[in-house]
C-alpha cells in the first residue's frame, strides 16, 4: 500500500482529454521515433510490442513533449521503468494487436507520490476505458482467469478488486459495446468514468490510481505512447 495516500489523493482529479496536444508534424515525429527505437518486449501471448523512449533518442522531441506536458499537468517528474540497458525513459510505446485487460499502473515504490498517467494515440484506431474505481497497492493486472492469475509479467496478478468495490453487476450495454474481451464477472463493482476514443494529436490524462483497460474495438492493431509521472 502506498505510504502517502493522503497526498496522492490531494492531486487526484477526473480524467480529461487535451485536444490537439500535438500538431501534425509532431505526430509524425513520434511515429518516426517509434520506428527507430529498439524493441524492449515482444509479448506473443498478449500480442503486444513494447518500446521505451530512452533519453538517448530525439532530444529535440523530448524538449517539445516535456514542455507541453508541464503546461498540461503542472510540475512533475517522470516515473517510468528504465530500459533493459539501464537508461532512463520518458515512457512506453505499445503496439497492440489485442485489447489490454483490466489493470492499474501504480508502480512498486510505495514511498513515491504517484501522480498522472498520460496516453498519446499514434493511430486513430482505439478506445481506452477509465474507471472511477481506484487502487493504492502496486501495479496489478486484475483477473478471475486462472491462466492469467498464474501468468508472469511486470504486473502483479490478483482478483482482490472484487473484494474492494462490491458485487454490483457491471452495466451490460457498456459491456457489449466495449468490453466483451473481459469476463463480465471480472468487472463487478466497477463504474466507468471516461471512454476515450482515440484521435491523433489528442492526449488523455488520468490518475495512476484509476483502473483502466482497452476496449475490444481494435481494427487489426493500434499504437500509443504512455508516460507515468510522480509529484516532486
Amino acid at each position: 500500500m502506498h505510504k502517502f495516500i493522503k497526498k496522492i489523493k490531494k492531486f487526484e482529479t477526473k480524467p480529461y482529454v487535451v485536444r490537439k496536444f500535438l500538431d501534425n508534424e509532431e505526430i509524425k515525429s513520434f511515429q518516426n521515433l517509434y520506428e527507430e527505437l529498439p524493441v524492449e518486449i515482444n509479448n506473443t501471448r498478449q500480442k503486444i510490442i513494447k518500446k521505451k523512449w530512452s533519453l538517448e533518442f530525439n532530444k529535440d522531441l523530448q524538449k517539445i513533449y516535456t514542455q507541453k506536458l508541464k503546461k498540461v499537468i503542472g510540475e512533475h517528474e517522470m516515473d517510468n521503468p528504465e530500459t533493459k540497458e539501464g537508461s532512463k525513459s520518458l515512457g512506453l510505446f505499445q503496439e497492440s494487436y489485442m485489447p489490454v485487460t483490466l489493470h492499474v499502473d501504480t508502480g512498486f515504490d510505495f514511498e513515491k507520490t504517484i501522480y498522472k498517467q498520460t496516453l498519446l494515440p499514434l493511430t486513430n484506431t482505439g478506445e481506452t476505458i477509465i474507471f472511477k474505481n481506484r487502487f493504492y497497492g502496486c501495479s496489478t493486472t486484475f483477473s478471475i482467469d486462472p491462466k492469467e492469475l498464474s501468468a508472469k509479467g511486470y504486473n502483479k496478478r490478483s482478483s482482490e478488486h472484487l473484494k474492494l468495490f462490491g458485487s454490483r453487476d457491471f452495466d451490460k450495454e457498456t459491456y457489449n459495446e466495449y468490453l466483451k474481451h473481459e469476463d463480465i464477472n471480472n468487472l463487478k463493482g466497477l463504474e466507468v468514468d471516461l471512454i476515450f476514443k482515440w484521435k491523433l494529436g489528442d492526449l488523455l490524462v488520468f490518475d495512476r490510481t484509476q483502473l483502466h483497460c482497452s476496449s475490444n474495438n481494435i481494427n487489426k492493431k493500434k499504437l500509443g505512447f504512455t508516460s507515468s509521472t510522480k509529484k516532486i
